[in-house]
């Protein structure tokens, strides 16, 4: 006789915590009690010194914004009590979030790179009493929802009692996270005290701190559910958390450097970032980097176990765990896990599982009838428990959180129907997939429909069809095929630009335009004929023909040869353009994450960079400038600087120069365009004589000029806090008008204070003689001497607005500038009531930057 199967469910151990405290504010001033004196928190500000909390100051802090939060609550109305958070990660984020909490409210993260659109649904859907900001930020956005800034909180807050609140009664929802939903628009989870404490106690239980284990690091980014126990799992059990940067992150030579200073010993990261972190390694001498990292914690992507494999070579001593977590947001980010310390482990598997439920979590494998299927069969996933979030905001997809048929146990009363497949083996979740057009995209849920949505409202587009290729390997590509509007000549890179408007950069695809979308007999799209036709697009022995080695120095071109096939190889299918000396890694299709693979490709054949500086470089001629072959020394890193002679502004260069401001402003500035005709050449000449004596005067600025004595360039700096009062009567008078309007509040609230600590670097031309590259070349010249001289004269650090996408693009990805404020420029509205920009289109923009000397 045959014996039945078993049914496909695992139930988690049952903890009993009935009388446990579940909110999370009441948690963490118990422990600041405990620790009054240990840091709770610590950031690097940007001019490289350490900002800290101790738990004592923390709480107080908080219990102050607190009062001035449920002040503003008392005013408004709304259906979940929600504070919108729109804010970079400093050692402010965590605190106002703490506020939010203990002022009885919910948060709502909105990524401050959020497209607006995005921004207004979610605002118009959850209703935020108001949004947290921060200073500096386009305040339109926003419209329609009360915003403030976390510096105008803490200014109210100063007069408030450092006690805590006595609320009557505290809000059960904890926080809404906004995913990608399958009609196309996102939608939010509404997650409850109780399901993340179940959640961290579980993590306290079965992964606790170590006794030298005093700080975590928080990283992931607040609208993705893996910042929950980065954030309040530290703080929760007294350790200090340390706020990364995103840029911090996206640079793994500086994560690792990081992570090793502060002796990290556990870390969240999706699979492609554990790929780029371990072939950084592998690049390394030290083979001790990292060892005091011992759990490293992957989430949101599939788990491959080749990846596995070689986190075990990396690691033999069995010492480091790799742990593959599976969730959503819907059940608190994780519901089952495995561990891998060992190789044995991965015997025999195809892919590393999921494992067992978490404490007080159920998982069902289910038919399409909701009936259990028996184990070792494919089933949709489904979980109960504590850890399930509470539904969408309005009631969204009710067909998602149903009543459970298998149990009468009030706890497990409701389940979740994940859209995933599944099988268990042995009592272990293997995963099969998924049922619906969702993916994960490094660790964001995409759900095909909505982005399909987006591409297919592109003015230009007719149809539009959205894949995914080869989802979860290390070749997984998001890709578009649209056709145009009558025959509309149409770019994918224009409709790509488009995108970037209206959805943000994980969910972009790469857009191919093409006549006609394949059909079959049935009359739905013909996916696996697109996909290959994707496929064909390039392959490999076709790609030295998309390497052009035009206007290639000879010096360069052995490097150049190595180079140019080695990144189409591995931008791979991808691959958008040409690649040539003046091609821009990213625009090419290019990540962070496979840019480590690129260095790694060109050291095996005997080329050296360093990751930040390929990371940084602007194009292929500057990566080829910083390569170097083994034998190579150092000696020659200066070679393009000895082209040039910089010479401090006098006399002698002023008709030079009036020459070269004129050219440069009057023919080719962003701002001045929209003023024609009402601005002369003649308007240059009196601005440049009113400034004259002051600029020679305070041996700040200088000229560049070739070797054979040609003036080049020219860069006109003043001391931010000593600059002369001049009076013209031209319409350039708008121009210097909305500089100030925008820099004035940033030079006076957010940066160092008294004369001799801001060099603002306000003007910079170049000569009409230049061609497009030399211009390039010049400008990154007078970027490096304006941080000498900034060095020289002992200023704190340089401010400027850059209203060119060139020199925004040089502050920000080679300079490493911080951008203050990102400002539209047709928005502004002058004194007088007029929009004198107000013909500027959308992308054109106003970069107020900060760089620390």
């Amino acid at each position: 006789m045959g014996s039945l199967k078993q049914q496909s469910f695992l139930k988690g151990q049952n903890i009993g915590r009935r009388n446990e405290e579940v909110f999370i504010h009441k948690i963490f001033s118990d422990v600041a009690a405990n620790n009054p004196n240990h840091i709770a928190i610590t950031y690097e500000d940007e001019f490289g010194k350490d900002r800290s909390l101790t738990y004592r100051q923390l709480e107080a802090r908080t219990n102050q914004l607190s009062r001035v939060l449920l002040k503003h609550r008392g005013e408004l109305e709304a259906s979940d009590a929600l504070v919108g958070v729109s804010m970079q990660p400093t050692d402010q984020l965590p605190t106002i979030l703490l506020a939010i909490l203990k002022a009885g409210l919910a948060y709502l993260p909105l990524d401050p790179g959020f497209p607006a659109p995005r921004v207004k649904h979610i605002l118009a859907e959850a209703e935020p009493l108001l949004v947290v900001v921060e200073d500096g930020a386009d305040m339109t956005i926003y419209e329609g929802a009360t915003a403030i800034t976390y510096e105008q909180l803490l200014e109210e807050s100063i007069r408030e009692s450092t006690s805590p609140l006595q609320l009557d009664e505290d809000s059960e929802l904890a926080l809404v996270l906004y995913t990608s939903g399958s009609t196309g628009v996102p939608k939010g989870v509404r997650l409850l005290h109780s399901a993340m404490m179940n959640r961290l106690r579980w993590q306290w239980r079965e992964l606790p701190y170590s006794a030298s284990e005093k700080t975590c690091v928080f990283k992931t980014a607040l609208t993705f559910v893996d910042s929950i126990p980065e954030i309040w799992g530290p703080l929760l059990q007294g350790r200090n958390i340390v706020v990364v940067p995103k840029h911090i992150t996206k640079d793994p030579e500086r994560f690792i450097e990081l992570l090793e200073k502060k002796k990290i010993e556990r870390l969240v990261l999706v699979p492609s970032l554990l790929r780029t972190l371990l072939m950084y390694l592998d690049m390394q001498e030290d083979k001790q980097l990292l060892a005091k990292l011992k759990l490293w914690v992957c989430s949101g992507e599939t788990l491959v176990v080749s990846l596995a494999e070689k986190f075990l070579a990396r690691f033999p001593s069995g010492d480091h765990t790799l742990a593959n977590f599976y969730g959503s947001t819907e059940v608190m980010g994780d519901v089952t896990y495995y561990l891998v310390n060992h190789p044995k482990q991965l015997q025999g598997l195809d892919k590393v599982p999921i494992g067992r439920p978490l404490d007080n979590t159920i998982v069902y494998l289910v038919d399409k009838e909701m009936r259990l299927v028996p184990q070792g069969e494919v089933g949709e996933l489904v979980c109960a428990g504590r850890n399930l979030a509470a539904g969408y905001i309005r009631g969204r997809d009710p067909h998602r959180f149903l009543d459970n048929p298998h149990t009468i146990d009030p706890e497990y009363s409701r389940i979740y129907r994940t859209g995933d497949y599944a099988r268990i083996i042995k009592g272990i979740v293997i995963y099969e997939g998924r049922t619906d057009a969702q993916i994960k995209v490094r660790g964001h849920r995409v759900d095909l429909s909505e982005v399909e949505r987006a591409v297919g409202a592109s003015p230009a587009v007719d149809k539009a069809v959205v894949l995914c290729y080869k989802p979860g390997e290390l070749s997984q590509a998001l890709i578009s095929f649209v056709t145009a509007k009558n025959n509309t000549q149409i770019s994918g890179l224009q409709i790509e630009s488009f995108l970037q408007t209206v959805l943000p950069p994980y969910m972009i695809p790469q857009v191919i335009v093409i006549d006609t979308i394949p059909l079959l007999v049935n009359g739905k799209t013909d996916r696996q004929t697109l996909l290959k036709q994707y496929e064909s697009l390039n392959y490999e022995e076709e790609f030295a023909v998309s390497c052009n080695y035009q206007n290639v120095p000879l010096h360069h071109l052995p490097a150049a040869r190595a180079l140019f096939p080695t990144v189409a190889s591995v931008v791979g299918r991808s691959v958008r353009g040409m690649v040539s000396i003046d091609s821009n890694f990213y625009e090419l299709g290019g990540n962070s994450l496979n840019s480590i693979y690129t260095v790694t490709r060109l050291r095996d054949q005997g080329y050296q960079i360093g990751i930040t500086d390929f990371i940084s470089a602007k194009n292929m001629r500057e990566i080829l400038g910083r390569m170097k072959v083994e034998s190579d020394s150092d000696s020659d890193e200066s070679a393009d600087g000895e082209q040039y002679i910089f010479e401090e502004l006098d006399a002698s260069h002023k008709d030079d120069v009036m020459t070269m401001i004129t050219d440069s402003f009057y023919s080719k500035a962003d701002l001045e365009q929209w003023l024609m005709p009402d601005v002369t050449r003649e308007d240059y000449t009196d601005l440049m004589d009113k400034l004259w004596e002051p600029l020679v005067e305070k041996r700040l600025s200088f000229v560049v000029k070739s070797t054979d004595g040609e003036a080049l360039s020219v860069a006109l700096n003043f001391d931010a806090r000593d600059e002369p009062e001049i009076h013209i009567t031209s319409k350039l008078t708008i121009v210097f008008d909305f500089l100030e309007y925008l820099e004035g509040p940033i030079r006076d609230g957010q940066l160092p204070k008294g004369k001799g600590q801001i060099l603002h670097c306000f003007m910079m031309g170049t000569s009409s003689n230049l061609n497009a590259a030399e211009n390039v070349i010049l400008m990154r010249q007078m970027e490096e001497h304006v941080l000498r001289v900034a060095r020289q004269k002992g200023f704190a650090g340089i401010f400027t607005t850059n209203t060119s996408p060139l020199t925004q693009q040089l502050g920000t990805d080679i300079y490493n500038y911080k951008v203050l404020l990102d400002y539209q420029v047709n928005k502004y509205v002058a004194p007088d009531g007029t929009r004198p920009f107000g013909k500027a289109p959308d992308a054109q923009r106003a970069v107020c930057s900060w760089k620390t000397v």
